[in-house]
């Protein structure tokens, strides 16, 4: 099985720790974390609410991957992530809920699906979201796999013009090749909105690109989070080398400790 050490680093005056969950509390705390995010501050409409978490049915297929902030003991950041096998026993992908993945699905024993990324708004800084993609470049470089995909979503409080406007202009320069392309099952109607905003491109989608992810399509639109959300997909081949040599470097000290 593989597993992450733990690892403590300096940040900004605090201590960060990142983490595989090794026990149900550690998963707790990271869906009580993804509720804070996603249901109080970006008003996602959750059915799991009345708990106070965010929980679906494939958590319990996925590694969760933690950062803690070890003075104050508090889960800070998280991901999940469903490996090809445990996608298999639950009969398929997350993304799979909002896209039809068919062109990709030959990629399936290579590729890992990454999704619920959230990091608590008094952390969102540049150590947070290096010690999250660190722990995801030690997982890929654990397990031999090639391939990464991930719904990566943009806020639609505006109506969906902002979402439109961003996908309108990554889409020229990041479009991933015609047999990679998806298909939204309940696409955002972008005929209908405006597409021509000067949107600023959200950190996350941003970190994607400047690795080497691909646009794979369309945005869906996803009703329970309100957001419109742009399959990723990251082959490990196109990782930009300047990222690459900095995020295994990390992963590399975490593998020797």
């Amino acid at each position: 099985m593989l597993e992450l050490d733990r690892q403590t680093q300096p940040a900004a005056q605090r201590r960060l720790v990142t983490s595989l969950a090794h026990s149900e509390a550690e998963i707790l705390e990271a869906q009580r974390l993804r509720y804070k995010v996603f249901a109080e501050e970006m008003g996602a409409n959750l059915p799991s609410a009345n708990e106070g978490i965010d929980r679906d049915i494939f958590d319990k297929y996925c590694k969760h991957l933690l950062v803690r902030e070890s003075n104050e003991n508090k889960v800070v950041g998280t991901y999940r992530i469903l490996s090809p096998d445990q996608a298999q026993k639950i009969g398929g992908y997350y993304a799979q809920t909002e896209f039809d993945l068919t062109r990709l699905l030959h990629l399936g024993e290579r590729m890992v699906e990454v999704g619920r990324s959230c990091v608590h708004w008094d952390y969102r800084d540049g150590a947070t979201i290096t010690q999250l993609w660190s722990g995801l470049a030690q997982y890929m470089q654990q397990s031999g796999h090639e391939y990464l995909i991930g719904c990566a979503s943009i806020g639609i409080a505006d109506g969906g013009h902002v979402a439109a406007s961003i996908y309108r202009k990554l889409h020229r320069i990041y479009a991933a090749p015609v047999e990679y392309s998806v298909f939204p099952r309940n696409p955002l109607p972008l005929h209908a909105l405006n597409q021509h905003l000067d949107a600023p491109i959200p950190p996350l989608i941003k970190g994607y690109l400047r690795l080497g992810a691909y646009i794979c399509g369309e945005p869906a639109w996803d009703a329970e989070f309100n957001t419109a959300d742009l399959l990723i997909l990251l082959p490990m081949s196109r990782l930009s080398s300047r990222y690459a040599k900095h995020f295994l470097k990390i992963s590399e000290h975490i593998l020797k400790r």
